[in-house]
């Protein structure tokens, strides 16, 4: 896949979550380009072109990213507050997609200044409608300022 062309960077360790979520896209007709990483440490490199993705143009960062808290190497919170210290990336809009229920991980994630915060269904239907809806709302409904 051209990482050049990514529409959704999706940032999370569990295997499972992430077929969830790539078969609710599929099944629901999203069919942007997605990448997926599995660590914190790898969706900065990502993001800042740097490391494994250093011939990335960093000039084309994806339209939202699905933010995991729970992640090895820099936890999600870490993620997001560089992705918001960051002129080249602050504009990003960044959905947290967690399973944390913990007040002070919400708290913290506006404090950050992420875009949504949504806590993951256990329920593999309600998970797949939340999916489509994340996909529908800042795909196609959400203006961004670029």
């Amino acid at each position: 896949m051209d990482t050049n062309v990514i529409d959704i960077l999706l940032v999370e360790d569990n295997s499972s979550d992430v077929e969830l979520t790539l078969r609710a896209f599929k099944k629901h007709n999203i069919i942007n380009p997605i990448h997926v990483v599995s660590d914190g440490a790898e969706a900065l490199e990502f993001l800042f072109a740097n490391g494994r993705y250093a011939g990335r143009r960093e000039s084309r960062n994806p339209k939202v990213i699905l933010l995991d808290l729970k992640l090895p190497k820099v936890n999600g919170l870490e993620v997001l507050k560089k992705i918001k210290e960051d002129e080249s990336t602050r504009l990003i809009p960044v959905v947290v997609l967690t399973s944390s229920r913990e007040e002070q991980d919400i708290i913290q994630s506006y404090k950050l200044g992420v875009n949504s915060f949504i806590v993951k269904p256990v329920d593999f239907e309600k998970f797949i409608d939340a999916v489509r809806n994340l996909g529908m709302y800042w795909l196609l409904m959400n203006q961004p300022p670029f």
